[in-house]
């Protein structure tokens, strides 16, 4: 039997429960208000600089973004705009134009592939007669319903609340409205809006100490990680690039898998092993898309340590899709505020995915101008689907791990079973040749903080 919850509490439940207006099969209108060429501004605080993309492909990103959560897509179109209007981000003609379809279709729901600000949100609510919802709000629903782990839900809660909290203006009355002070004259007491923000504020910090333990949780198993140590190597890419697939290819696991985006959202890991025995750990981690909202990218920190303390990445691209290149400066813009340096070759690999639903002179294209690249730079093409090029891609992965570490040749007695079973199972063999009087002759690499053991157990090994 469940306690009953305090006014707060139910107060808070309001403010953090999804919109009921978002449910599967909803009447949904898109709309992309984006601006011309002729005027683009960088600073202007709706993204809509930074994003080079055609209108058209913008659209059809933010239409799959909504039937990700099943809404029913009556239409999608573009407004384009010279600059975003205070009042309803949109010209007024538009507004006026978009009630009648609104009207006419019976649509209970308008997506704008844009942020608004609660006062635009709030007139083009009124104007329309139908719940709206920009882009930020649509990826947080998203993840609400993706969300599967404790981790996960407690993170999406927390980009939620934050997004909430932004949205408490004063446009409501009930949120004007004061309730009664303390002390003997009374004095002004608190407002509504006054007291949602301190619930919001309140349970983000309840939270945030919570996020702080999964993030202990995680060091703890990264450090019993290094004892062993097996190295990490994280996917990242673009929603629906096929990260989830390539996993599955190579871990043999079950993952959810579709062709939709944020089809999976908490990480996975499993071990793998590489051409030459070595095992390490393969994560498997939520997808990238352009102008992810910063409270998402903070609100999943935790998570996305993993990706920070890997080894190697694996960048994989869809190379099939008209906007890849697009795709991948939006991933190198989250790897950057992680901290991280696209451009670092020593650590990532490109890997050019679902070659499979290339033609076949695309495919050979591709394949010349990936060998066309020196050898640090090279990307990887691949089909996850199919299994082509997964041998090369272990084969990089196993180089890239293996740069710096040094290769020895050991010379290991046939009486030495217990030795040989230990380089067996501690490095990495590439090559074997058993001599005539019994001895075998290994060339190993050593794993890191591996080589004062080796050395300890075979101080005659030869750096190679």
């Amino acid at each position: 039997m469940t306690e009953p919850r305090t006014p707060g509490e139910e107060r808070l439940a309001q403010l953090a429960e999804p919109e009921k207006d978002v449910a599967a099969g909803t009447r949904t209108l898109v709309v992309g208000p984006y601006l011309t060429r002729k005027r683009r501004p960088s600073s202007d605080g709706d993204g809509e600089g930074a994003n080079p993309r055609p209108p058209e492909a913008r659209l059809d990103e933010i239409t799959g973004l909504a039937l990700a959560i099943d809404l029913t897509i009556v239409r999608s179109l573009t407004a384009p705009l010279s600059s975003p209007r205070p009042a309803t981000f949109i010209g007024s003609g538009k507004v006026e134009e978009l009630a009648g379809l609104i009207r006419a279709e019976q649509i209970g729901l308008v997506v704008m592939d844009c942020a608004l600000s609660p006062v635009q949100q709030r007139n083009l609510e009124k104007a329309w007669g139908a719940k709206v919802i920009d882009r930020t709000g649509l990826i947080l629903e998203i993840f609400g319903r993706r969300a599967r782990t404790k981790e996960g839900t407690l993170q999406v809660e927390l980009a939620h609340l934050s997004y909430q909290k932004g949205r408490l203006v004063r446009s409501w009355t009930h949120l004007e409205r004061q309730r009664g002070g303390f002390g003997f004259l009374g004095g002004p007491g608190e407002t509504q809006i006054e007291a949602d923000r301190r619930l919001i504020q309140e349970r983000m910090n309840r939270i945030e100490r919570d996020l702080e333990g999964v993030v202990k949780t995680r060091s703890l198993h990264r450090t019993s990680r290094r004892r062993v140590p097996y190295p990490i190597i994280a996917l990242v890419g673009y929603t629906n690039a096929g990260k989830s697939t390539l996993f599955n290819r190579m871990t043999q696991a079950d993952v959810l898998a579709e062709n939709m985006l944020f089809a999976t959202l908490d990480p996975t890991s499993r071990a793998i092993e590489l051409p030459h025995g070595e095992k390490a750990i393969l994560s498997d981690t939520v997808g990238f898309i352009s102008d992810l909202p910063t409270m998402l990218v903070a609100a999943f920190r935790a998570t996305l340590e993993d990706v920070v303390e890997a080894d190697v990445l694996l960048h994989i691209r869809d190379v099939s899709h008209g906007e890849t290149e697009a795709q991948a400066g939006d991933v190198a813009v989250v790897l950057r505020e992680l901290g991280i340096d696209p451009d670092d070759t020593r650590r990532i690999i490109e890997v050019w995915n679902k070659a499979d639903l290339l033609s076949a002179e695309d495919r050979e294209r591709l394949a010349t101008a990936s060998q066309r690249t020196g050898a640090e730079r090279r990307p990887i093409l691949i089909s996850a689907l199919t299994g082509d090029g997964i041998s090369e891609l272990l084969a990089t992965i196993e180089h890239h791990l293996a740069m710096g570490r040094l290769t020895y040749e050991v010379d290991v007695s046939p009486e030495n079973g217990q030795g040989l079973a230990w380089l067996h199972e501690n490095t990495e063999i590439l090559g074997r040749e058993t001599k005539e009087n019994g001895h075998t002759v290994l060339q190993v690499r050593l794993v890191p903080g591996k080589e004062p053991r080796f050395l300890n157990r075979f101080p005659e090994a030869r750096v190679l």
